[in-house]
């Protein structure tokens, strides 16, 4: 479809238009094969097909090789405020629906899942966490916050503050700077302590969302710790990279006779002590300081008898280049565990990179199994939570693996 062009116009090659028209939002420098030369940086810009054809439009970045991050493929959008209003107003509806009562802790915006490409907002009851990481994105974040606000309000959820964790080196390819704060507007209170409350799955914790990994907590994996709980009930369970207890204290919930709980961080070794302290239970768990890797050999000369291993390791790798090392360390740790379960024993095991994708990761984990001298008898195989939607078309939002398996 020729139309005209509204938005400083940009023309791609035929690989460019093959990738748009597969659905992918990212429109790469590489495939760019005319451009204007007085565009303003994080401005709205239209994108052609080699004849002339009108693919999109989307933000344009000056200087990242993400040249564009395509928002709608509707020739007649004007994107104003209202178009963004909606975007927000999708987003927190899809997570009414799909998280029902479990939407107080939850992502409200997961970026290119929900058109808003390079934007994350997570919620912590009446706190708003979020990350920008498109300079076009940082542009309207006004806009985008005040609609969240308005949104929440709705539903009688008065957002007491928005806390900007913009504190991440991406952003300096799209030439932003890094920082960390509490938003300031006037149609918000003032700033509240960055330490607060939320309740996951019955369990309540600790979650400082100034300080804390990522926005302060890990909410993908909401319903797998409920699935790791079902299993744990009766069993000695050892929990490898605990961070804040979230598998741990799940699975003390869930009935475990007794959870060791295990994080290489003595901050965060403690946090999950003060959070089993907070849950009142703290009398079925023990809390250890360790390095996983070298924790699973030393249990196994010492013969100890966990039943249920939970293995939730930071992701090993963030790009293709380093997939080969990440490959040996999932392996590594994967090995020691079904080398120290006895037959008949339990093992959850993740993967919470993209580039290890669930193909790399099974052949992984057959491989471990094979050295080990056992089989693994497939329980369930999850993904993360759905307010951290998948786009079929775009990979980059698939990224947790989540595998329940019985060690035969």
């Amino acid at each position: 479809m020729k139309i005209q062009r509204k938005f400083p116009a940009f023309t791609v090659s035929k690989k460019g238009e093959r990738e748009i028209k597969s659905g992918h939002p990212w429109v790469y420098d590489n495939v760019i094969t005319d451009a204007p030369t007085d565009c303003e940086n994080g401005c709205i810009a239209d994108v052609f097909s080699p004849s002339g054809s009108y693919l999109g439009s989307g933000f344009y970045s000056e200087i990242s090789k993400i040249r564009i991050r395509l928002l709608s493929n509707n020739a007649n959008e004007s994107f104003s405020d209202s178009f963004f209003e909606r975007r927000v107003q999708y987003a927190v509806d899809y997570r009414k629906t799909v998280m029902g009562s479990d939407f107080s802790a939850c992502r409200l915006i997961f970026g290119e899942s929900d058109g808003l490409c390079g934007l994350t907002v997570d919620k912590y009851g009446d706190i708003l966490v979020s990350q920008v990481l498109s300079y076009g994105i940082d542009k309207k974040r006004d806009v985008i916050y005040k609609a969240l606000c308005d949104s929440l309000a709705k539903d009688g959820i008065a957002v007491r503050g928005i806390m900007e964790r913009n504190d991440v080196a991406i952003r300096e390819l799209e030439g932003l700077e890094q920082y960390k704060g509490w938003y300031e507007a006037d149609w918000l209170p003032p700033a509240p302590s960055p330490v607060t409350e939320m309740t996951e799955n019955g369990i309540v914790y600790t979650v400082d969302v100034e300080n804390g990994q990522k926005t302060g907590f890990f909410l993908d994996q909401k319903y797998n710790r409920l699935a790791a709980a079902k299993i744990a009930k009766g069993k000695k369970v050892l929990d490898c990279f605990t961070h804040t207890g979230s598998f741990a204290l799940n699975a003390a919930k869930g009935g475990a006779a007794h959870v060791t709980a295990v994080d290489v961080s003595q901050f965060a070794v403690d946090t999950a002590r003060e959070n089993a302290v907070r849950n009142g239970l703290d009398g079925k768990m023990d809390f250890v300081c360790a390095d996983v890797f070298d924790l699973l050999p030393e249990l196994a000369k010492k013969g100890s008898d966990y039943d249920f291993i939970i293995l939730d390791p930071p992701a090993f790798t963030k790009n293709r280049k380093t997939v080969d090392s990440a490959k040996r360390g999932y392996k590594e740790i994967n090995y020691r565990a079904m080398k120290l379960l006895p037959r008949g024993g339990y093992l959850a095991t993740c993967s919470c990179s993209h580039f290890m994708d669930s193909g790399l990761f099974v052949k992984m984990l057959i491989s471990a199994a094979a050295d080990a001298g056992v089989s693994l008898k497939l329980i369930e195989a999850r993904r993360q939570s759905p307010d951290h939607p998948i786009m079929l078309n775009v990979p980059e939002t698939d990224y947790l693996k989540f595998y329940l398996f019985q060690v035969v």
